[in-house]
């Protein structure tokens, strides 16, 4: 049975030892998990840099946490992610959420490159077939995965699954495009994405948001370069009058999660990644969204463990014990005690990521915790 470590959140002392950070270090120093890696050793600290006015992302506090608990043990960390816009806006909306070699005491890289396509093709799968890891992913032998849990409009649930799933890939390979990145889990066939002039309200959210400037106006119609896009679907998301829609299948995009995150996992040697889900600033949506709403819970805490499965099964049972949080969008939807909080603001089978993740063999939803 695997062992997950979970600190709360809860300050009961007004003692740094029961600060959020200082319990951080209290998880990295006395559960032996820094232990499997080496001195000398390069490790990726894998984390979401956020966007310009998403602002949830794991805080610079504790990466640098885990970034000394890493330089204690000997070893070379950075802090990477993959491009998600322009990689040289990336690199800067990283600094304006501080996230910067001087706030976390590393290097922070993009994994795939500035152009966010420098990846290595991996076999992933029935539904994928291969996946473009990021190069930096690829190569390095160990990794810590910092997730910052929260909702999401596609997954449902956002945690250590997606996390690797979409952040450890590119989202296009240099030669054989989007189908080989995230966008192959985003939407199915050609991914044409449809417009219905009639809903519209023209706000140009779609157009500002996209990161290719795939998506334009011209004499109020939509016009879109589908031999430059990523698939990324944000376009879809902002769209509060659902007038874009990508094709797509949420049992399929659920599965392709899992495996997508097995191949990302299939790079490294065994022991050699763990994996740390923040509960805290649970928001409705991914980080990568143009803002950030209110949480729909309270803080909860962190949970760690070496079992990527295990870590997910033991978030989403602390996160359906919580309650709605008032004045945010679960009290918007009338929500209340004892209701799944996620399934209700986004109705997707979530589930099925970790049903899949354990089936392919990339951990157990069994597990047992060990609070510190």
């Amino acid at each position: 049975m695997a062992k997950v470590y979970f600190a709360s959140a809860r300050a009961k002392k007004w003692k740094y030892s029961e600060s959020m950070p200082g319990k951080l270090e209290r998880l990295l120093k006395e559960t032996g998990l820094m232990d499997c890696f080496s001195p000398k050793e390069w490790v990726a600290v894998k984390t979401h840099f956020g966007s310009e006015g998403a602002h949830r992302v794991v805080r610079p506090v504790f990466l640098r946490k885990i970034v000394d608990a890493l330089k204690r043990v000997g070893s070379v960390p950075f802090v990477t992610d993959t491009v998600r816009i322009k990689g040289l806006d990336y690199l800067e909306v990283a600094n304006q959420n501080g996230i910067n070699h001087l706030s976390v005491d590393a290097p922070v890289i993009l994994a795939d490159g500035i152009y966010g396509n420098d990846s290595i093709m991996v076999k992933a799968g029935e539904i994928l077939g291969e996946i473009a890891v990021a190069s930096v992913i690829h190569d390095v032998p160990a990794m810590v995965v910092c997730s910052h849990v929260k909702g999401h409009i596609n997954a449902g649930y956002a945690g250590a699954i997606k996390n690797l799933a979409m952040g450890g890939v590119s989202s296009a390979h240099r030669t054989r495009g989007w189908k080989c990145g995230r966008g192959s889990m985003h939407t199915i066939g050609t991914g044409e994405l449809a417009w219905d002039a009639e809903k519209c309200e023209l706000c140009h959210q779609c157009r500002d948001i996209c990161p290719l400037d795939a998506i334009n106006f011209k004499d109020d119609k939509l016009v879109w370069d589908g031999d430059i896009c990523w698939r990324c679907g944000r376009c879809e998301r902002v769209c509060q009058s659902e007038s874009l829609s990508l094709p797509g299948d949420d049992d399929r995009f659920m599965r392709s999660l899992a495996e997508s995150a097995g191949a990302v996992m299939s790079t490294f040697d065994p022991k050699k990644m763990v994996f740390v889900n923040f509960l805290m600033e649970i928001q409705p949506e991914c980080d990568c969204m143009p803002a950030a709403d209110v949480p729909v819970m309270q803080d909860i805490g962190i949970l760690m463990s070496d079992d990527m499965v295990s870590v997910e099964q033991a978030s989403i049972d602390m996160l359906l014990k919580a309650s709605p949080s008032s004045d945010s969008l679960a009290s918007d939807k009338k929500i209340a005690d004892g209701d799944d909080i996620l399934m209700k603001l986004h109705n997707r089978p979530y589930l099925l990521q970790l049903e899949e993740a354990e089936r392919l063999g990339l951990g157990s939803r069994t597990y047992e915790v060990a609070e510190i």
